[in-house]
């Protein structure tokens, strides 16, 4: 599955990462899909383009931008060429970008893309979207993988497919953990396999969708609701549970890992499963659960994932402890102060808080950070969430 990549400038802010920009004869959002942050992941830059190509600017209410992730990766169908684009976003290295003189190859497309979103920001004010279109290297469902904030639990939620939560807790610097941190509405979809026909149409009708419940296309003429959606459940299953990610197996350096032949995501396992080796040594499941993201490509340093589905009860209980913004009881327990109240970010003494379970935070909005041996920085996406920007919305 090959995809052409226009010709591109080493300049700071280079036009053509962004293939295309469709503003609207009509007010409304602003969406900003990613394709290619992996460069070996296509389908959505091709859906962009199949789905993109056929929209009527006069129909259209609001702006849409879709931006080439990785463009050197994806010339040479990589993952990444020296880093990992997906792995960079963070506060830090952001910051250390401003003081160096010599980049990585993925450093250069980080500040590309770091002036595109800049620009955004400084140029609308309309609701924004972040949408970054992926495939995995297993056989899968379509899914959505978001930061468990509540604008983006309910605009997931428009949506027939399996929705992941929590994973921000076992990744370092993705993008959209960062545009999440901001308080926007940013949604990960994975379209299925790298090379399934079908990951590029489970992605057009993802993106058909997207143009729906953001308000951006108001009429069928480019196809129902109905049909995309039909389009989503059969290539799902009819599976449209919400999941918690509850381990993960970390690559080391040098570390030789296999996974077992034969796994996809979304499939049941049980304690004792043979999954995978680590430098000869056999990895048995600790759960019973479900697999998630095994790892059958020669890149990345995420071995698998285990998932657990989320009962409907702790769902609903968790947002009315949002909503009533019950967190702030927390710092009355021992061991538990503000790190940094204005951006919701959290202090956990473990030595004091042992106590008490990771998914005692969740309920709360929390996802922790560890920062030594003996702390967690625990962070509320609640806090940030920009709520005022997307109350109008038919969805909110």
């Amino acid at each position: 599955m090959q995809t052409t990549i226009k010709s591109h400038k080493e300049t700071k802010s280079s036009p053509n990462r962004i293939f295309h920009h469709l503003k609207g004869k009509h007010p409304g959002a602003t969406t900003i899909f990613f394709g290619g942050i992996h460069g070996n992941e296509y389908a959505g830059v091709d859906a962009l383009n199949r789905v993109l190509n056929r929209i009527d600017t006069k129909e259209l209410h609001g702006e849409i931008f879709a931006v080439y992730g990785n463009i050197k990766a994806l010339k040479e169908n990589k993952r990444f060429l020296k880093l990992d684009l997906n792995r960079i976003w963070t506060i830090d290295k952001l910051r250390n970008l401003e003081l160096k003189t010599e980049y990585e190859e993925e450093e250069k497309e980080q500040i590309e893309l770091f002036e595109i979103i800049k620009m955004i920001f400084a140029t609308s004010s309309s609701p924004k979207y972040f949408i970054d279109l992926h495939t995995t290297s297993s056989k899968s469902l379509p899914f959505i993988t978001i930061n468990d904030a509540m604008i983006n639990r309910k605009f997931s939620q428009c949506f027939p497919v399996p929705i992941v939560l929590g994973i921000e807790e076992y990744l370092e610097g993705p993008l959209l953990s960062y545009l999440n941190k901001l308080g926007y509405v940013s949604l990960g979809f994975e379209g299925g396999q790298h090379v399934d026909p079908q990951a590029i149409k489970s992605c057009e009708a993802f993106i058909h969708l997207t143009l729906r419940h953001t308000g951006l296309i108001k009429n069928d003429e480019l196809g129902s609701i109905d049909e995309f959606e039909k389009i989503l459940i059969d290539a799902s299953k009819n599976v449209s549970s919400i999941y918690e990610v509850i381990y993960k197996h970390h690559i080391q350096p040098k570390e030789r890992f296999v996974m077992e032949k034969g796994f996809e995501s979304f499939q049941n396992i049980k304690k004792g499963t043979f999954l995978a080796t680590s430098n000869g040594e056999r990895i048995y499941s600790e759960y019973n659960a479900e697999l998630f993201m095994p790892l059958y490509q020669n890149s990345g340093n995420d071995g698998f994932f285990i998932i657990r589905q989320i009962p409907n009860i702790f769902l609903k209980l968790s947002a009315f402890l949002r909503h009533i913004k019950a967190d702030s009881l927390l710092t009355v327990l021992p061991g538990i102060t503000w790190y940094n109240k204005r951006q919701g970010v959290l202090k956990a003494n473990l030595r004091v808080t042992r106590f008490m379970a990771k998914s005692t935070f969740h309920l709360f909005g929390y996802r922790n950070k560890q920062i030594d041996e003996t702390h967690l920085l625990l962070y509320n996406r609640e806090r940030v969430s920009k709520k005022e920007m997307y109350r109008k919305e038919k969805w909110y």
